[in-house]
Formats: C-alpha cells, sequence, structure tokens
C-alpha cells in the first residue's frame, strides 16, 4: 500500500514538473497592447493598433512567428486614465502571463503604469505617449520607448523657429503632455524669446480668453511674433485665428499631427513646423510597404501614430529574432540596449542610457493642395537623430 502511495506521487511529481517544464518552453510569445481604447485620444490609439499589427505581419513575413513561436497580441483599454491603465496592465502581466508590453497613448496613463512594469520586472514599451518623464525622472530600466519624446519634438520645432529676432508665446494644454511639451522647447530655443506660456485644459473648446492674453503679449513687440500651439484630442486650437491675429501681425506656428487635424493647417500656407510622421516624406522600403499595405486595406494613408505602432513593432521583432525567441526580460534588456531597428522613419537606435529611441525628425513648410483634405508638409530637410542634443533626464 505505502509503495501504491509513492508511486502515485512521483507520478503526480513528473506530470507537475513537466507542465512547468512545457510551460517554460512555451511554443507562444504573448505581447500585450494596453493602449487608450476608449477616451480622449481614441483616435490616436487606433492608429497605433492597426500600426502595430501592420508592422507585427511586415516583420515576420506574414507568419506571425518568432523563432518558431506564435505571437498573441492580448488588447486591453486603459481608457485613457492612469488608474485603469496601471490595473490593465497589472492584470496583462499577471493574468495573461505576457511576455512584454507596449502603450499607451496618454502620458499621463504611461507615468502610472511605469512602476507596474518595474514591479512585475516584464518591459513595457512606450508607444506613443511622449513625456520627457517617461524615460526621465521616472523612468525605470524594464521601460523602452519607440515614439518619440517631447524634447525631440521641441528641438525639431526650435530648428524651425529659433531664430533671433522672434517673440514666442506658447499655447499647451495643461497637461504632462503639454507642460513637458513647452518646456522642452523652451529649453532648445537658443536665439528667439519665449514671452508667454498659456495652458488651457485639453477639454477646452473655447479659446477666446487665452488667445486674448496671448494677444496682448504680442501685440506690441516689435520684429516677428508667433504663437507656438503644442495639443493633442478634442478642440481646434487654431480658432484662435478668427481673432484677427493678422492684425497685429502674429502667426501661428505648430508641430505634425494626423491627417483630420491637419486640415486646419491649409488656413496657415507657408507654415513651418517639425513633424514625427508624413507619409509622404520618408524614403525607404519599410515606410513604401506601410504605405502600400494601409492603401491596400484601408484605401487610405497611414497616419501620425500608425508609423508609430508599426515601429514598436519592428523593435520588438528584431529584439525576438535576436533572442532566437527568447523572452527572458534580462536577456531582451541587454539585447534591446543600444539596439537599431527599421521603421517607416528609417533607422532608430535604443539609447543605452534611457532607453529613448533616436530617431530622424522633418522640418516641413505647408503647401495647399486640392488633392488633399488637409495642408501637406513639404519637406525642407530631415533633422538627423544625431542633430538633435537630446537630454538624458533619468537618473540611472
Amino acid at each position: 500500500m505505502h509503495r501504491r502511495i509513492w508511486v502515485a506521487l512521483a507520478t503526480t511529481a513528473v506530470a507537475t514538473f513537466s507542465s512547468f517544464a512545457a510551460f517554460g518552453q512555451s511554443k507562444e510569445i504573448r505581447i500585450a497592447h494596453v493602449y487608450d481604447k476608449t477616451g480622449a485620444l481614441e483616435a490616436y490609439a487606433k492608429q497605433t493598433q492597426t500600426g502595430f499589427m501592420l508592422g507585427l505581419d511586415y516583420a515576420t513575413g506574414g507568419t506571425m512567428e518568432v523563432a518558431g513561436k506564435k505571437i498573441k497580441v492580448i488588447e486591453r483599454d486603459s481608457q485613457g486614465k492612469p488608474d485603469v491603465g496601471k490595473a490593465q496592465l497589472a492584470a496583462a502581466y499577471s493574468d495573461d502571463k505576457a511576455d512584454i508590453a507596449v502603450g499607451p497613448t496618454s502620458s499621463g496613463v504611461a507615468l502610472a503604469m511605469l512602476p507596474v512594469a518595474e514591479e512585475y520586472k516584464k518591459i513595457l514599451l512606450v508607444e506613443p505617449a511622449v513625456a520627457d518623464a517617461i524615460t526621465g525622472d521616472k523612468w525605470n530600466k524594464y521601460i523602452f520607448r519607440t515614439g518619440r519624446n517631447s524634447s525631440q519634438d521641441a528641438i525639431s520645432n526650435a530648428v524651425a523657429q529659433d531664430k533671433a529676432g522672434v517673440s514666442i508665446a506658447t499655447l499647451g494644454q495643461d497637461t504632462a503632455f503639454g507642460r513637458d511639451g513647452v518646456k522642452a522647447f523652451k529649453d532648445a530655443v537658443k536665439k528667439a524669446k519665449i514671452v508667454h506660456e498659456e495652458y488651457l485644459p485639453a477639454a477646452t473648446t473655447d479659446f477666446t480668453a487665452g488667445a486674448q492674453r496671448l494677444i496682448d503679449k504680442l501685440k506690441d513687440l516689435p520684429g516677428k511674433k508667433v504663437i507656438w500651439i503644442i495639443w493633442a484630442g478634442a478642440g481646434n486650437p487654431f480658432k484662435i485665428a478668427d481673432m484677427d491675429l493678422k492684425r497685429y501681425g502674429i502667426e501661428i506656428v505648430t508641430g505634425g499631427n494626423i491627417l483630420p487635424a491637419m486640415a486646419a493647417y491649409k488656413n496657415f500656407p507657408g507654415m513651418e513646423g517639425a513633424t514625427y510622421y508624413y507619409f509622404g516624406i520618408p524614403k525607404n522600403p519599410v515606410n513604401e510597404a506601410l504605405v502600400a499595405q494601409h492603401y491596400k486595406q484601408f484605401k487610405t494613408p497611414p497616419d501620425f501614430f500608425t508609423a508609430g505602432g508599426f515601429s514598436a513593432a519592428m523593435a520588438v521583432v528584431t529584439a525576438l529574432k535576436n533572442t532566437k525567441g527568447e523572452t527572458n526580460t534580462d536577456t531582451l534588456i541587454k539585447t534591446m540596449e543600444g539596439m537599431s531597428f527599421d521603421t517607416p522613419k528609417g533607422k532608430m537606435t535604443f539609447r543605452k542610457e534611457d532607453h529613448q529611441a533616436m530617431q530622424s525628425m522633418y522640418h516641413f513648410k505647408i503647401k495647399v493642395d486640392p488633392a488633399f483634405a488637409w495642408g501637406v508638409p513639404e519637406l525642407v530637410r530631415e533633422i538627423k537623430a544625431e542633430e538633435m542634443d537630446v537630454p538624458i533626464r533619468n537618473k540611472r
């Protein structure tokens, strides 16, 4: 009888060990995409998701496999809320057994999610949230970012606007995205003069009061006078142009945006700025593939955040190919630090110090073309990664 019991226990132990071994040698790579499927940034999030799936398909040659392992994407909705994003990422790591996570859209949500990645010791690849703090003072070693940060946005826009004798007032959202963006822009401006900063709630629809404060600060100044706008999501800050800015010699300038938002740019021919991406600018095989596939599936060109999602997928697959499908976090970190990978924007490289993807930006001038519903950003010049002195702001 005792022998039968020992045999039964031994059999159970072998079965248990086998199940652990099978789990350890899983033929599946689980990627959680935690993003703002609903909420104010839903339009951006949908583009990221589309780009991410197109990118995985392209990077794996249509197999959705790396090193013989199937890629499974698990989607979770952060709803644009920091507490929800934090809980969803924790669930993705614990309940879904995600090997790596990608997202989110909102900078505020991303900042709430960073400690979760550290707690679970799993990689969070941030795309497209931009606040500098994500790879700055709130960063930890489990965080990588393919999306551009506020400093990259700001430095490239400063290239377009920073000239002696120019007075600049800024209009931004009162959010991490807006305040980080303006701070980085101010830090990058060396020749022009920043005379005023205006912050308004993200849900603002009536910009009259803010616009009047901007006008009052600029109207009596000599030389060129501009309002630099940094805005995301709902609301149309470009309506401030209705307040007859031309009467005071004031111009509006801004960076790139999604195509629907750039419909407003048609009112500002010749406006200069810098953008992260526009489908007609980069000339490389990856962008050609993205544009062709997007037209084929959706009959429209890929947009700003579609390219970002595609880039995130390229980074993930490049890392997994380099590890031969190994998903151990320490192995992935060692592989990804300093890793270069192809994207629709050309080559990106994760900086070792803070895991920020160093990348080109594009100085543009708006052209009005009746064939397009938006103002077309024509390339003035590519601003290469090595031209931008992007600060390292973490405390590593």
